[in-house]
């Protein structure tokens, strides 16, 4: 068994011009001679002295000629308390870190656990592909989120955007064509009868339609503090995503928050990312479009009203019309209950499939 090891990390470093004066006073040489023997300002010796300027490869050479002390240990020296003090200036931005749902990106094998604050930091900012915090605010802050809320619950911004990196790093795995809208037209209308089909098999089928057509299509579970169903937005020029959550857990909204999302890739705009959940003033414009488009494509408005004149309440009315729609009856459930025809707690609700999260969501 391989023995176990742990870096030595000390809580501190000695910056270089403590050694530095530690060296002239054993040698009894003033900064002023050191100056001139190394061919350097005063001002410059003063300020490493001080710590206020690096020891640089050529004054460590320098050094090494005039004091004995090898140019590598001058610059090692100056290496390991530059990084001591990029840490200390890390761990200020701890408040920062305790924001995130840490816990959940641990359970999913994102981040380690038991590790200190400054380390949780580092991997955090890893995770997300960033260098610094000021560099997580200036991507994530000034991103064009256009995301509808509702007035009870509101998603957590920090969760909100662990929920979108997550959705980044599956698009960044998938192979996808160039984007083509109307490659992408044709895949949405090969999807439409896979509603009908076990959500796994159409799930992984759909995906591949996608792909084919410049779009990425990804599952990701939920984060606690987050209330959103899907989202869409641009990886780069020439590949969308559309990534979903299945957070009611039902195929009927599951399958119209992909053609919802689909809407946003073929009718919106490329500089903003769109949210689903619900939304008023301008954003409602968008989502009412992005609505409207869906409950066409799905079921075409002369065919839902001819529809709606039966027994809307009869199961296998429903199911009638959903096969000579070609989609799940589940997703004609779904919109009678979004438009106020059935109760929530209809049994009708047994003509959906229930959906549940069994799998590693990394897989």
């Amino acid at each position: 068994m391989a023995a176990e090891t742990h870096p030595y990390r000390p809580d501190y470093a000695v910056p270089p011009g403590a050694i530095l004066e530690e060296h002239l006073e054993a040698r009894g040489m003033s900064q002023a001679e050191l100056a001139r023997r190394c061919g350097r300002s005063a001002k410059l010796i003063s300020e490493i002295l001080a710590g206020k300027a690096p020891v640089e490869p050529k004054t460590a050479l320098q050094f090494e000629r005039v004091l004995g002390v090898d140019a590598d240990i001058w610059l090692g020296i100056e290496a390991d308390y530059r990084l001591h003090r990029a840490r200390e200036s890390q761990a200020q931005e701890t408040p920062w870190v305790r924001s995130f749902p840490l816990k959940e990106l641990v359970k999913r094998g994102w981040m380690r656990k038991s590790l200190s604050e400054s380390e949780t930091l580092s991997e955090l900012l890893a995770f997300f592909g960033v260098g610094s915090v000021e560099a997580w605010r200036m991507k994530y802050d000034a991103m064009a989120v256009a995301y509808r809320h509702s007035p009870s619950f509101k998603s957590d911004t920090t969760a909100l955007a662990t929920w979108l990196r997550l959705g980044e790093i599956e698009a960044e795995r998938q192979e996808c064509a160039d984007y083509n809208a109307a490659r992408f037209k044709r895949a949405l209308t090969e999807i439409r009868p896979l509603t009908r089909t076990p959500v796994t098999e159409a799930l992984e089928e759909a995906r591949k339609l996608c792909n084919e057509a410049g779009v990425v299509l990804a599952l990701i579970e939920p984060l606690p503090g987050t209330a959103l169903s899907g989202a869409a937005w641009w990886l780069t020029p020439r590949k969308a995503v559309v990534a979903l959550t299945a957070r009611h857990k039902g195929d009927d909204h599951l399958w119209f928050s992909l053609f919802h999302e689909a809407a946003h890739v073929l009718l919106h705009s490329r500089k903003t990312v769109f949210v689903e959940t619900e939304a008023k003033g301008e954003d409602s414009r968008i989502e009412l479009e992005a609505d409207r488009w869906t409950r066409d494509f799905l079921v075409p408005c002369a065919q839902w009203e001819r529809f709606f004149a039966t027994d809307i309440h009869n199961p296998d009315s429903i199911r009638r019309f959903a096969e000579e729609q070609g989609i799940a009856p589940g997703i004609i459930v779904g919109r009678l209950q979004y438009e106020g025809h059935l109760p929530w707690g209809t049994p009708l609700n047994r003509l959906k499939v229930r959906l549940e999260w069994t799998e590693d969501p990394r897989k």
